[in-house]
């Protein structure tokens, strides 16, 4: 039996970078391509060498779009990589978007940052430029959900819909007799706009995403927590902030928004306002590719035509200040950069606004940050008091939380020979460990950066 060797170069003991190598004597697959995000020691890992020749990786297998799992694709074909990139149809147009968008701030902050002179590198150079990202998108494939691609004699893969994000998958590879699944990111078994996850019933082997690993979404109303509290700050007369993931969340909420409009629920004439470019060209996409959500084309047309898209930064400083109370929706996700910082430095410091935090915070994030209750925060080298109401709703969360990472491994049918975590904090992948073993009886291991397991 050849020898088959898992290794993760990134999104090991963390929730970023994502790449988990698989190594056999036929071919070399990196599953998911992504960045390093959060605080400055993961981030900076994005400038290091790969542990692995990039000249032996074969073939690319992407499970969506999101930056932590495909944004590493342009210098990874920068630095020699000359293989096919396979993924779904919606997914390949999302990264294309993601990965331009990726680029464009790099280049930015590159010349910023030689402007400035706040960089010790003569000059700062971008991690990869336009012209890498339009340059990857010549390797790009896409394939069709539930139908086997033949890799190589002895190996083949299929994708199966994980309802995290509109192409997002699942992926089985079975190699050598032996089946490996790589979860990718697990959706919520009830989502507003997608159908739940797929699952595959029989493997050998999964490697697995422990985001949520160590908690429970809360499970009461999302939509009663929203009509609370858009009530309560429009009521003292505030604005609700919303820093929202462009792909996916900023989707789904406006979905809501408008069944909650639709419904009286909070008032029909409050102004919803997407504030961010990349959100309103994911929205396009995800109109383009309606019959992958659980909504018609005809009614996400209606929902776009009822709100206030900005896609230009010249107009931002006008809705600031804009006296009207009113729904901002403006990325990015984690209060990382963006738009949103903009409405954060006027609007976080009072009392009568609300900040809804929606989606996973990764540590050393401004969203981190205001979940543990920080009493300011550093924008644009300036610090602001936080005052405004910060509220998390999890039933937003586009990850599984515990309860249903446990329900997709039962539907194996027969015995698992292990579990490898990946994607999660150290405290989540231990709380989701003890889990397993005890009420599963399934060997669990917590994979290392760069270490090799032998499967």
């Amino acid at each position: 039996m050849d020898t088959i060797i898992l290794k993760s170069l990134g999104g090991a003991e963390t929730v970023t970078g994502s790449k988990h190598l698989l190594k056999t004597s036929e071919l070399n697959i990196l599953v998911d391509c992504g960045l390093f995000q959060g605080i400055k020691s993961l981030r900076e890992q994005n400038w290091e060498p790969l542990h692995v020749d990039v000249a032996e990786i074969d073939i690319v297998i992407l499970t969506h779009a999101h930056l932590d799992h495909c944004g590493y694709i342009p210098l990874l074909v920068k630095n020699g990589f000359k293989g096919k990139i396979y993924m779904t149809e919606p997914t390949k147009e999302l990264a294309k978007l993601i990965l331009l968008d990726s680029a464009k701030l790099q280049e930015e902050d590159a010349e910023k940052a030689n402007y400035h002179h706040y960089t010790k590198h003569n000059p700062a150079k971008p991690l990869y430029t336009i012209h890498d990202a339009e340059k990857s998108f010549k390797q790009f494939f896409t394939v069709s959900e539930n139908s086997f691609i033949k890799l190589s004699d002895h190996i083949q893969c299929r994708f199966k819909p994980c309802g995290h994000i509109i192409g997002a998958c699942s992926v089985e590879i079975v190699c050598f007799e032996k089946t490996i699944i790589f979860s990718g990111d697990i959706g919520r078994t009830h989502s507003a706009i997608l159908p739940p996850p797929d699952f595959f019933t029989k493997a050998n082997f999964i490697v697995m995403e422990s985001t949520y690993g160590d908690r429970l979404h809360d499970n009461t109303n999302l939509y009663d927590k929203l009509e609370h509290w858009i009530n309560l700050t429009v009521k003292n007369h505030g604005n609700i902030i919303i820093p929202s993931f462009a792909v996916g969340r900023a989707q789904e909420l406006i979905y809501i928004l408008y069944q909650l409009k639709e419904q009286n629920r909070i008032p029909y004439n409050l102004p919803v306002i997407m504030d961010s470019p990349m959100a309103a060209s994911a929205t396009d996409i995800l109109v383009e590719y309606a019959e992958y959500t659980t909504v018609n084309k005809e009614k996400w047309l209606e929902i776009i035509e009822q709100m206030n898209i900005n896609r230009e930064y010249a107009d931002t400083a006008e809705i600031i200040h804009d006296k009207q109370s009113k729904i901002i929706i403006a990325g990015s996700g984690m209060m990382t950069g963006g738009r949103v910082l903009e409405y954060l430095k006027h609007d976080v410091g009072n009392s009568r606004n609300t900040v809804l935090i929606v989606g996973f915070q990764a540590e050393g994030t401004r969203g981190r940050a205001l979940l543990n209750e920080s009493h300011e925060l550093k924008i644009h080298g300036k610090y602001y008091p936080v005052k405004a109401n910060i509220v998390e709703l999890t039933g937003l969360s586009a990850h599984a939380d515990q309860s249903e990472l446990i329900e997709w491994i039962k539907n194996f049918e027969q015995p698992l020979q292990q579990i490898m975590l990946v994607h999660g904090e150290p405290s989540a992948q231990e709380a989701l460990r003890v889990k397993i073993q005890t009420e599963l009886q399934i060997p669990v291991k917590i994979l290392i950066k760069d270490k090799e397991f032998v499967l």
